[in-house]
């Protein structure tokens, strides 16, 4: 692309690959430093509520040997980078011969739905939040009532999902207190459908967005305090230009390419954040079934979930750090001529 420099894309995109060896090197070995061994609780229990315990040991060398678990530890960690390249998780542990993509694929589309609609609501409202309470045309009484949605941020998530599952879905009923949607219905396309995915993604929704969104009008509230002083917005004063347009047009436009930044900085606070809320709302999405997972030792799935999570994290900053020149010309990634 014209004016970026093509030495600083080489250093992100290598810097992106060296943050998904590392996580994958360490998804490889805490599961091999964790005490316990899964293989042969599985092997146990499959055995006492089959065969027999006596049957036990032949199953649990039958596993080591399907999973490659004689080998050296060494040709298991490169097989397993190179399994990570090509997005080949492996069988599942708890579930073979099932493989895990067949297990986590299903929760891939209901996370994403869940984050990135979150992510969006919440960046929008914490943006208005800020810049109206940084403006000074702003009526007195939203003034006095805008603070209170930053009250929610002291909470962490799983806090607050709690709170709310207590008070719409437990108490009132509002809501529905879990899953995706309602029990025995069809999953088809339909209107019916949609309401009640709608219906039952609002509580894991609303944690997620009551929790950030203080955090994102605070910043919002700083940047605007230092547009406002600008000479740019002076001169628009000057035009005579009507207030609103210089509020959303001048300041807000302005200020909302640096929360771009804080965006790629939150995205890994936001993804922890939704899979403790999937757990707490039985949301079948990754943090659910990495829960799931955990619950039943199968840690070829926690690795899978684990390292497509950090790959998603990583992959979305990537995309912001070299969009983010585009959204703010102040900012350019350009040679520098050494003569």
């Amino acid at each position: 692309m014209r004016g970026v420099d093509l030495g600083y894309f080489l250093r992100r995109v290598s810097m992106f690959f060296l943050i998904i060896f590392v996580a994958a090197s360490f998804n490889f070995m805490i599961p091999r430093m964790a005490p316990g061994n899964p293989i042969g609780a599985i092997t146990s229990r499959m055995a006492q509520a089959s065969a027999g315990i006596e049957q036990g040991q032949a199953m649990f060398e039958a596993y080591r040997e399907r999973f490659g678990l004689n080998d050296p530890l060494y040709v298991q960690y490169f097989k397993y980078l190179w399994n990570s390249v090509r997005l080949d998780f492996g069988e599942s542990l708890s579930a073979y011969p099932a493989s895990v993509w067949e297990i986590i694929q299903p929760a891939i589309g209901w996370t994403i739905g869940l984050v990135a609609t979150s992510v969006i609501i919440t960046f929008v409202l914490g943006v208005a939040v800020g810049a109206l309470l940084a403006w000074k045309g702003t009526p007195k009484i939203i003034q006095a009532v805008l603070p209170f949605t930053m009250i929610w941020a002291v909470l962490p998530y799983y806090l607050l999902a709690l709170l709310l599952l207590y008070a719409f879905a437990f108490t009132t009923g509002v809501l529905p207190m879990s899953g995706a949607y309602p029990p025995g219905m069809a999953r088809e396309w339909n209107w019916e459908f949609i309401v009640g995915v709608a219906r039952h993604a609002v509580l894991p929704a609303l944690s997620i967005i009551l929790s950030s969104l203080g955090l994102w009008a605070l910043t919002m509230r700083g940047l605007m305090v230092n547009t406002i002083g600008e000479d740019y917005m002076l001169l628009a004063e000057a035009k005579g230009l009507p207030p609103r347009r210089i509020l959303w047009w001048y300041a807000v436009r302005n200020a909302i390419p640096p929360q771009m930044a804080h965006l790629a900085i939150a995205l890994g606070h936001v993804v922890s954040g939704a899979i403790l809320v999937e757990i707490i709302f039985a949301y079948p999405g990754l943090g659910y079934q990495l829960y799931q997972s955990i619950t039943n030792s199968d840690y070829t799935v926690i690795q899978g979930i684990t390292l497509l999570l950090a790959m998603s994290v990583g992959l979305a900053v990537l995309i912001i750090d070299l969009i983010y020149p585009r959204l703010d010309p102040r900012v350019t990634y350009t040679a520098e001529s050494s003569g």
